[in-house]
């Protein structure tokens, strides 16, 4: 090969910005949040402030506002073209991302964005934890030690919610779960025809599954009309992760109807060891083989550095 000659980079379907160049793209994009609601929307460990929203998420927030009109316009034409009625359809945005990578957060930020938009004002927040098999049944399949694992889930409910939600039905349940009691909730949350709908979990970006006669089982990605994928090294999200256990320690642990109760005790030494243990036994091998592949589904790519604050974007462009 020539001395003067480079080899061609391999293709992608994605344009790579670092944060200052990103955040160049608000423009005019008006700043909605205060102080005190950050202070209700970051999550436990992380370190999100007014100046984070500015440079990230407000130009996100703007390329949604987009994204959502545009949507809009193909199915009024989709409709027309059919001799249909035209109805708006919900927008639906997936949000993915490991275990204390700060997708809550993301997904909590980005409702509360859109719902101050005036052509958006309804915006609902579901999170997949609520379609988690239930404790006793995860126990009876063996799966409770692989909570949070694609098998985990009750993927069929979710799948009919999405598609119910996505379909305009008027009114939809959701379920709940308890990060308390580690469990879900009997009852259920009305979800009424949103202008947005939000769906935050480990692994909304999952492909199909091929069932043994060669079907497949659908993808609720398959619903999404945008989606974010929360990024970070794996060591950096572990040490995430055992802060954020210290610190549940003190907090939601010490409730004596916690399911974790009996970490609320324990030492540093001993919180440390244990939190590192359940995440190399059960967090890192999900996030491993199946949250880490599922990153290049996503429209949006946000990437943490090791003070989790978003340093680089990737947008998918084709």
């Amino acid at each position: 090969m020539s001395p003067t000659r480079r080899p061609k980079a391999a293709p992608t379907p994605y344009v790579e910005l670092d944060r200052a160049a990103w955040s160049r793209l608000r423009e005019n994009q008006p700043m909605s949040l205060e102080h005190k609601d950050l202070a209700r929307l970051r999550g436990l460990g992380d370190r999100l402030d007014l100046r984070e929203v500015e440079e990230v998420y407000l130009p996100l927030s703007r390329l949604l506002h987009y994204y959502v009109e545009a949507v809009h316009g193909l199915r009024l034409a989709t409709s027309e073209f059919l001799g249909e009625r035209p109805s708006r359809v919900p927008f639906v945005v997936g949000v993915a991302g490991s275990v204390a990578v700060g997708k809550s957060t993301t997904a909590r930020i980005l409702k509360e964005l859109m719902s101050r938009w005036p052509q958006t004002p309804r915006v609902s927040l579901v999170t997949t934890d609520g379609f988690l098999h239930s404790n006793a049944e995860l126990e009876r399949r063996g799966l409770l030690q692989r909570k949070g694992f694609p098998e985990s889930y009750d993927r069929r409910a979710l799948l009919r919610f999405i598609a119910d939600v996505k379909s305009g039905l008027p009114v939809v349940e959701a379920r709940q779960y308890s990060h308390l009691t580690y469990d879900v909730l009997p009852g259920t949350v009305t979800i009424r025809k949103p202008d947005v709908l939000i769906v935050e979990g480990l692994n909304v970006l999952q492909p199909p599954a091929v069932r043994p006669d060669g079907s497949n089982t659908g993808a609720i990605s398959d619903y999404f009309d945008f989606s974010v994928y929360v990024d970070a090294p794996v060591d950096e999200i572990r040490a995430w992760y055992v802060e954020r256990f210290l610190r549940l320690r003190e907090t939601a642990f010490a409730d004596p109807q916690s399911y974790f109760h009996r970490y609320a005790a324990l030492s540093d030494e001993e919180a440390r060891e244990t939190a590192t243990g359940i995440w190399s036994r059960i967090n890192e091998p999900n996030l491993v083989h199946n949250i880490v592949p599922t990153r290049d589904r996503a429209t949006l790519v946000l990437t943490k550095g090791e003070d989790h604050a978003v340093t680089r974007i990737r947008l998918r462009k084709i």
